[in-house]
């Protein structure tokens, strides 16, 4: 395992062994090199998901959402939107699904509050089926320099 520039600390978990024996296959399938790898991986990620107590801490994430391909007016809304935070909004991927459905993934960086409050009001609008927010700590290079 590679070894982190800041100090590690060790704990100790208590489960039950039927949970043991589920992560150690998770382990084994998914590649990790150890327990304490996949562990802080996890934590890791669920810390990263709650960055939103992190207020303006810029953050990226990728907003996920499921629509009805169809439904009137509704890509128009989505559109407008993400055209409304074109500021955090880098690049959106629409995948057509059957059942006239659309996943839609949405690259986005910005004050974790806001890419919040921007899965927020995509998710709601009527005809989404399905959303999600997944926040990452770590940021996108700057794309272009400020003049």
């Amino acid at each position: 395992m590679k070894r982190m520039s800041e100090p590690i600390e060790r704990i100790s978990l208590s489960m039950p062994r039927s949970l043991v024996r589920q992560l150690d296959e998770m382990i084994e399938r998914r590649g990790f090199e150890s327990r304490s790898q996949a562990i802080s991986t996890m934590i890791h990620q669920q810390v990263a998901e709650h960055a939103e107590d992190l207020g303006n801490e810029v953050t990226t994430g990728t907003i996920n959402i499921v629509y009805e391909h169809g439904r009137n007016n509704l890509k128009k809304r989505l559109a407008e939107i993400e055209y409304e935070n074109i500021a955090e909004v880098i690049s959106s991927l629409h995948i057509l699904l059957e059942s006239q459905q659309t996943l839609e993934v949405i690259l986005v960086q910005g004050p974790a509050s806001k890419l919040r409050q921007i899965a927020n009001e995509l998710i709601s609008c009527k005809g989404v089926r399905s959303g999600t927010l997944n926040i990452h700590s770590a940021v996108i290079p700057q794309l272009h320099a400020k003049n």
